[in-house]
């Protein structure tokens, strides 16, 4: 299966660590390769980046880690990147071979989250996000934060940043269909910015958008200096895996 990873945007609250948020190292290893070598370890062949702001330097990064990595990685440049991120899905998907998992660049995952949701699939659903139902993680930037709300199923019946109740927090990390970005173009058609949160709640209006709780497993959303810190701290413990036999980067 391929995994999409989106690596467009500019990361303007990373900025004063990194020029280019996917290249920002953690524990010397930068996000964006941490992200490839979590989804190798969940079962992965080939990965897929959209790449946007600072795309040059991002992928000749990315040229050199599939080279080292042992993996094919696919580069999809986005041509205005400061679009809402479901045009980096649409893009992407493009190059997808039927279902895939799709990563955002900031997020770390423990392994046992992403194999899990590789298993998540079925014929009910068009696509199934990981959520955490600690809704006072406190990893979790309730500012930032994009919430979810699930019916008596676990299918999602409203999802964005705005919402009000809500009883879970979605990771970021999705096993998507084809449907995924078909549902992204009709919120778009429809008037809507474009955002992956618009194409999940008209899946979710149809009663296809699963969830998988990741229990207590760990993640983290590296999105500003507070995670990045954070992210040093912790992640040597909890991404044993991820970081075992790999030199570091100054």
């Amino acid at each position: 299966m391929d995994a999409l990873i989106i690596a467009a945007g500019i990361g303007s609250r990373l900025a004063e660590l990194s020029p280019s948020k996917p290249l920002t190292p953690v524990c010397g290893v930068p996000l964006i390769e941490i992200g490839v070598r979590q989804a190798m370890l969940a079962g992965i062949t080939r990965v897929v980046v959209v790449t946007g702001h600072q795309a040059d330097l991002l992928e000749a990064f990315l040229a050199e880690l599939s080279l080292r990595a042992g993996i094919e990685i696919v580069p999809v440049r986005l041509r205005d990147w400061s679009t809402p991120n479901g045009h980096s899905v649409i893009a992407g998907a493009t190059r997808c071979e039927g279902n895939y998992l799709l990563m955002m660049a900031d997020h770390m995952f423990e392994a046992d989250i992403l194999e899990r949701l590789l298993r998540e699939g079925g014929t009910d659903r068009g696509v199934t996000l990981a959520i955490d139902r600690r809704i006072d993680n406190p990893l979790v930037d309730p500012e930032d934060a994009t919430w979810v709300r699930t019916d008596e199923r676990d299918f999602i019946t409203a999802i964005g940043k705005t919402i009000d109740p809500y009883d879970a927090v979605d990771c970021g990390a999705f096993l998507a269909t084809p449907e995924l970005s078909e549902a992204i173009r009709s919120a778009i058609a429809a008037g809507k910015s474009g955002s992956l949160s618009d194409g999940m709640q008209i899946l979710a209006d149809k009663g296809r958008a699963a969830t998988m709780d990741i229990d207590d497993a760990w993640w983290l959303d590296v999105d500003d200096p507070r995670a990045h810190a954070l992210a040093e701290e912790m992640a040597p413990w909890h991404l044993a895996r991820t970081f075992a036999g790999l030199s570091r980067v100054d």
